[in-house]
């Protein structure tokens, strides 16, 4: 038997150190070549590692939310044959007479496996998490997916760090979900399973759920994707003195021509239309007179750059936090064309697959809350930008318009701006550009 040291690759982002995010295995448990060990954050993106080699888990360098250099010693295996370090007695079994005085050979050369990278948020980490030792099976849940395994309620669930975050914002108690994954391991399609049957937590003993008594605290280490929204919020915020606008915006005609275009490709291919194609273009077209707000300002050099381009960032939710996947030169696209690429990129930044140019570069950011917008708010400039645009939920108000009262589709437009940059009027003659555009939606395209 031997020893054989895996050591943290180089992702390719030209970065010392990264930050492990999570474990996907154990000491002692079994894996296979390819199988997913880690997985650790970078600034743009969380990057599977996946195993070199067939072995036994041995060693664990580092704790989630720790910083390792990069080729510093990762993983270790326990492997048949030598291994590329000092032998180690550790079985194949996981059992053996292994001491502390085995040690690795600081000459050992590194091995490093080619990562997976992917641009899903990196999941919260649990303590005491007992991944797997199978090799990781489908992400989906088609056919081949394997039945479902009763567990013991008071036995530990096998469960990822995501579903577990997922769980707790929920409400869920996991041991009393059934999984469906290798060893009952438990997936999001378990949790929506549970859901549906109406179930979130066991009652307690003798009395209502309803009225269950709850005590103690949970502590949730700040990791990955959710430390790195933080710090870019804090950056943002320190660094930029915002000033908000807010406008009343009266969007029953764009609503009834956004109808009626829908109604009319209604069994074609082209995409149903939402706000955010016909904001996008609003924001395009006023830019055109204010070309300083489609910048990136770099407070540190004094230097203001303009973009000629507009890369629409999109605000999107993903299943562990904000990010900002961008629309690339929105000014050459008509409204279908936006459509369809805002809905490609931030469905691909939800599930995972976006690309790094998809997260970002982006000149100018739309930040949308969807049904949920409310009535206003202030949002948090996607530093180095020196804008973002903010729409809030359509309503239907009574108002006065030609000395009648009549109801009409109101909506909220709440704008932040980068102090330093865009004074006040300015902010006001561009958000006062948009909202004339909205309410006369003709003028798009005019």
């Amino acid at each position: 038997m031997g020893r054989f040291v895996f050591k943290l690759p180089d992702v390719g982002e030209g970065t010392a150190e990264a930050e492990l995010a999570a474990w996907h295995v154990k000491v002692g448990d079994r894996v296979v070549e390819d199988q997913i060990v880690a997985e650790i954050m970078t600034d743009k993106a969380t990057v599977e590692i996946t195993a070199p080699v067939a072995g036994v888990i041995a060693e664990l360098h580092g704790a989630p939310g720790q910083m390792l250099a990069v080729r510093s010693p990762l993983v270790e295996f326990v492997v048949e044959g030598e291994g590329n370090a000092e032998p180690f007695s550790l079985s194949l079994d996981g059992r053996g007479a292994g001491g502390e005085g085995d040690t690795v050979s600081k000459e050992s050369a590194p091995a490093e496996a080619a990562p997976v990278e992917t641009a899903r948020p990196a999941p919260q980490p649990a303590a005491g998490v007992t991944p797997t030792p199978t090799p990781p099976p489908s992400r989906g849940r088609g056919s081949d997916a394997a039945p479902a395994i009763a567990r013991d309620p008071n036995q530990k669930p096998l469960a990822s760090p995501a579903v577990r975050r997922r769980a707790r914002e929920l409400g869920v108690e996991l041991q009393f979900v059934t999984g469906s994954g290798p060893a009952g391991r438990i997936e999001h399609g378990d949790l929506d399973a549970f859901l549906a049957g109406g179930s979130r937590t066991a009652p307690a003993a003798g009395g209502s759920l309803a009225f269950a008594r709850a005590d103690g605290t949970t502590e949730v280490k700040i990791i990955g994707l959710r430390r790195k929204i933080a710090e870019k919020m804090a950056e943002s915020v320190r660094r930029i003195p915002h000033i908000t606008y807010v406008e009343e915006i009266d969007v029953t005609a764009l609503e009834e021509l956004r109808a009626h275009l829908n109604a009319q490709n209604k069994g074609t291919d082209r995409p149903k239309l939402n706000l955010l194609p016909f904001l996008a273009r609003a924001i395009i077209v006023a830019l055109r007179d204010q070309p300083q707000i489609n910048s990136h300002y770099d407070d540190e050099a004094g230097v203001l750059t303009q973009h000629a381009p507009v890369h629409l960032g999109i605000a999107a939710q993903t299943p562990n936090g904000l990010m900002v996947p961008v629309v690339r030169h929105a000014e050459a696209r008509d409204v279908y064309d936006t459509a369809n690429e805002i809905a490609r990129v931030s469905g691909a930044a939800k599930s995972g697959k976006a690309a790094k140019d998809e997260l970002s570069g982006s000149t100018i950011t739309i930040t949308s809350l969807g049904t949920l917008g409310g009535v206003v708010h202030t949002p948090i400039i996607n530093h180095p930008e020196v804008a973002i645009v903010g729409p809030n939920k359509i309503q239907e108000r009574v108002v006065v318009k030609d000395g009648q009262m009549v109801a009409r589709k109101m909506m909220n437009l709440s704008s932040s701006f980068d102090h330093r940059i865009v004074d006040g009027h300015d902010a006001a003659v561009f958000v006062q550009r948009i909202k004339g555009l909205l309410e006369q939606p003709a003028t798009l395209w005019m």
